[in-house]
């Protein structure tokens, strides 16, 4: 399963590398990002960031959202 907000990132950024370069990872973690690992918190700042707030916190983890929306 493709994970959409993960495929519209690597397009914002130009390429599974050029978005890993800007996340602070290696290609292959954008590889598994992408057929569906999960995307750990850390890195999701890193992803809206690099994709200039096209790619919102809550496409990427909405667990994440709703603990942000409710503090």
């Amino acid at each position: 399963m493709t994970n959409k907000a993960i495929q519209k990132a690597v397009a914002i950024a130009g390429s599974q590398q050029k978005l890993a370069s800007l996340c602070g990872v290696k290609q292959p973690t954008v590889w598994r990002w992408l057929h569906g690992g999960g995307i750990d918190a850390k890195y999701v700042a890193a992803i809206v960031k690099a994709t200039g707030g096209r790619i919102k916190v809550r496409e990427l983890r909405p667990d994440l959202a709703d603990l942000l929306a409710a503090s």
